[in-house]
Order: structure tokens, then C-alpha cells, then sequence
């Protein structure tokens, strides 16, 4: 399997590393939206958010959160995203499950998704259809 973000945990490919321990690594996004943008990789390689072991995701959030308040006072943000592209339609392009930090500043640019209104029936339709997923997987819900 060749995965960059695997080459660099395992230091055969560069990056600005930010933060590492045990289980998690960061570092600068080399794309970056904005000045500070950092990526947060759990050491462990998963394909995406629902692949991602619940233990490992608990350690990733909860260093997501640090490195996001670093990020934020480092670059004088007034605010930041956090984002995960899960699948190749939703802008995935790294099969090793991550978080994006993304600082933001006034005027900076515009992140806002068209939205499509529900009808009633829309609304209460696609709410069902959760429903009956959610009810006929809840037994491996460890939540």
C-alpha cells in the first residue's frame, strides 16, 4: 500500500511536523487553505471516519483540539474549520483518515454550502430512513 501520510509517520517523506506522540502526528498541510493549515493523523493507518477504530479516534480529537488552539493563537486566527473529506466526492484524496485545521480570518474567503430546504414529507422521509439504519445497526454502537 503506498500512502504518503504512512511515509511520513514512518519518516521515509518530509513534513513540517507540529505535534507527535505515540499515536498521533500533525503537520503542515502543504496545500494549505491558509497560513497554519495542519493536518492531524492518527499513526495507525485507517481508510476513513468510519473505518477509524473508536480508540483511535478518541486520541485523534482530543489531539485535533490542542493543536487547534496552538494553531489558532500561532497565526492570530479568529477562527478555524475542521474538516474531514470522507470518499472521493467529498474531496478525499489521502486514504488514511485525517482531520484538516483550517485557520480563519476575517474576510478570508467564503465557506458556506448550498443548502436544499427539506418539504414536510422530504423531511420526515429521509428521518425515517435514518431511523431504520441507525435501529438495525445500534447493537455495535460502543457509544
Amino acid at each position: 500500500m503506498d500512502c504518503i501520510f504512512c511515509d511520513i509517520i514512518k519518516k521515509r517523506s518530509k513534513a513540517e511536523i507540529i505535534f507527535e506522540n505515540e499515536k498521533v502526528i500533525s503537520f503542515l498541510d502543504i496545500r494549505p487553505v491558509n497560513s497554519g493549515h495542519a493536518l492531524v493523523v492518527s499513526k495507525e493507518h485507517f481508510d476513513n471516519f468510519l473505518t477509524i477504530s473508536p480508540e483511535s479516534l478518541k486520541e485523534l480529537i482530543v489531539a485535533t483540539q490542542f493543536i487547534a488552539g496552538a494553531v489558532k493563537r500561532a497565526v492570530n486566527a479568529e477562527g478555524f474549520n475542521i474538516v474531514s473529506n470522507n470518499g472521493t466526492v467529498a474531496g478525499q484524496t489521502i486514504f488514511h483518515f485525517h482531520f484538516h485545521i483550517i485557520p480563519r480570518f476575517k474576510n478570508d474567503f467564503h465557506f458556506r454550502f448550498d443548502t436544499k430546504p427539506y418539504n414536510e414529507s422530504s423531511l420526515k422521509e429521509s428521518g425515517k430512513s435514518i431511523r431504520q439504519v441507525i435501529s438495525k445497526y445500534k447493537d455495535i454502537f460502543h457509544g
